[in-house]
């Protein structure tokens, strides 16, 4: 089974990720956690260029294709090997995340993204992403660290990023569910299960 939780910074991905495995783990899963960009030695170097790097100037198309390439990366040496063994994988961000954050907030084409993103993946797609979802500027009132270079992008910027989560899931009702995240840390954890919970009695 493949999992991906996504939604703006600030929103608590990390701790439902860890509350969500820690539950699969209880229920026999064998349980793989991993984060997009990254859990490589080229995703992360990769990161690190679009993440930290506030003094190199990144086109959105230069952008986009060094997520998808940290992505292929990704799929190649953790995601694919990991679903040929029986295990269940959990990933921070995929692929939805850079046609949100370069397409519908950064302007590229979205259906293009997409197209872009089946080669990069081999077409090695999440079974169900959960998109945590709170106004733009709440969550990024949630930060108290230094921001990364996405983070820097401004309050306009980060309100598309939450208007193309929410677009993205109601296209694709069967692959993407939105979550309160507004809501207390246990009803979030909770929400996230019954969403969950018919892939794992499938």
């Amino acid at each position: 089974m493949f999992l991906s939780i996504d939604g703006c910074d600030g929103t608590g991905k990390s701790t439902q990720i860890e509350r969500l495995c820690n539950w699969l783990a209880s229920l026999g899963h064998d349980v793989l956690t991993c984060r997009d960009p990254g859990s490589t030695p080229l995703g992360e170097a990769v990161r690190e260029l679009l993440l930290a790097r506030t003094d190199l100037k990144i086109d959105r198309r230069s952008e986009m294709l060094l997520y998808m390439a940290a992505r292929a990366q990704l799929v190649e040496e953790v995601v694919r090997p990991a679903l040929a063994a029986g295990r269940t994988v959990v990933c921070d961000r995929y692929l939805l995340a850079n046609v949100v954050y370069q397409g519908h907030a950064g302007g590229l084409d979205v259906e293009t993204l997409w197209a872009v993103g089946r080669i990069a993946t081999a077409a090695v797609m999440p079974e169900l992403t959960v998109v945590l979802d709170m106004p733009a500027d709440a969550a990024a009132a949630r930060l108290d660290r230094t921001l990364d270079r996405m983070e820097q992008q401004g309050d306009g910027f980060h309100s598309r990023v939450r208007q193309g989560f929410l677009a993205e899931a109601a296209r694709r009702p069967d692959e993407i569910t939105v979550v309160d995240a507004s809501a207390d840390v246990d009803t979030v954890e909770n929400a996230i299960r019954e969403a969950v919970r018919p892939l794992i009695e499938r």
